[in-house]
């Protein structure tokens, strides 16, 4: 984590916000805010102390109650999450950028009818490509919910499914698409939709490529070798071909019978001289395994999303916001 994090880090509607505080209150809710945002994903537990401390500070301003309900979400506290989020809509002039983490609030809780509410209420109209895409998501997970699998299905047919240019929202909205068609019982073409995915997750976020594997019968190896270096100069899935003949019980399909172990060690055993020279040869145990494509689709560069950023395991937020060294009297977040 770098030493230091400005409040540029922060988007300029919550910078706006946060000057309607007095400056020293403003650069410790910033702070907080600062690393609730970046601990989200790999420490949500962290990140929900965090937000909660800029709660406590400042409860009246609404992209505080929009942090504080989206690290709710993450720490898996629907109901919390959810009152957050109604709360920052009133105080931020009814915004509805989250409206589909509110839908899965609700799903979470069991309301299946409330989040298709949500999902059909006006306001959904004002999303962004990106809303529209998780909300179409959270509809399909809530007819599934419900047992509608072919409306699942159908709720994912969206024209953003059928684009060759990698969005930020590929990976999902296949993965999604291609585990609704398991359910739905069409796990052939829930397989190509899963080698979709696994092409789209360049940063591995999703399970697709271990999911399209299954479903074809393949191994995932590692391509690490010993001393720790790549197997493989070129990127891409290394899978390994499982041929099981099911009606035979597991036993490989149309293999020759080999009978050596039953022949004495020092046995000369004299080959037949008419032997046919197409007879399947067993491949050495030690062959290099094939390198298989996930899929043949094509997609053009992804759009640069700008650097990743760390975070240390102090819950301090170790930042200022708007004066330029840190105040030493700074107390960490509690854990409550």
């Amino acid at each position: 984590m770098p030493d230091e994090v400005t409040g540029e880090e922060l988007d300029a509607d919550a910078r706006v916000e946060l000057r309607t505080l007095p400056k020293e209150l403003a650069t410790k809710v910033a702070r907080h805010l600062v690393m609730a945002g970046q601990l989200a994903e790999e420490d949500p537990e962290k990140a929900y102390k965090h937000a909660r401390a800029a709660r406590r500070l400042a409860s009246r301003v609404g992209i505080v109650r929009e942090a504080a309900g989206l690290a709710a979400y993450h720490a898996g506290e629907w109901a919390e999450a959810l009152a957050e989020l109604r709360a920052a809509r009133r105080l931020s002039a009814g915004s509805d950028s989250y409206l589909p983490v509110m839908a899965d609030c609700e799903r979470g809780l069991g309301r299946p009818e409330r989040a298709l509410e949500l999902v059909k209420s006006p306001e959904a109209a004002n999303l962004d490509p990106m809303g529209r895409v998780e909300l179409c998501i959270v509809e399909s997970g809530v007819r599934r919910d419900l047992g509608q699998y072919g409306a699942a299905v159908v709720t994912l047919q969206i024209p953003e499914l059928r684009d060759r240019r990698l969005r930020p929202w590929s990976a999902r909205l296949f993965y999604a698409y291609a585990d609704t068609l398991v359910e739905a019982g069409r796990g052939e073409e829930a397989s190509d939709w899963f080698a979709r995915a696994a092409a789209a997750d360049r940063d591995g976020e999703t399970d697709a490529a271990e999911r399209y594997a299954e479903l074809e019968g393949l191994h995932i190896l590692d391509t690490e070798d010993a001393d720790g270096g790549s197997a493989t100069e070129e990127p891409g899935i290394v899978l390994e071909t499982t041929d099981v003949d099911e009606a035979t019980g597991g036993e490989p399909a149309d293999e020759p019978v080999d009978d050596s172990a039953d022949r004495p060690v020092d046995e000369d055993v004299d080959e037949p001289a008419d032997e046919d020279p197409e007879e399947p040869v067993e491949k050495p145990s030690d062959a290099a395994p094939e390198i298989v494509a996930a899929t043949a689709i094509e997609f053009k560069p992804a759009e640069h999303e700008g650097p990743d950023v760390s975070a240390e395991d102090a819950p301090e937020a170790p930042a200022v916001f708007l004066e330029p060294k840190r105040a030493e009297d700074e107390e960490p977040p509690s854990g409550s």
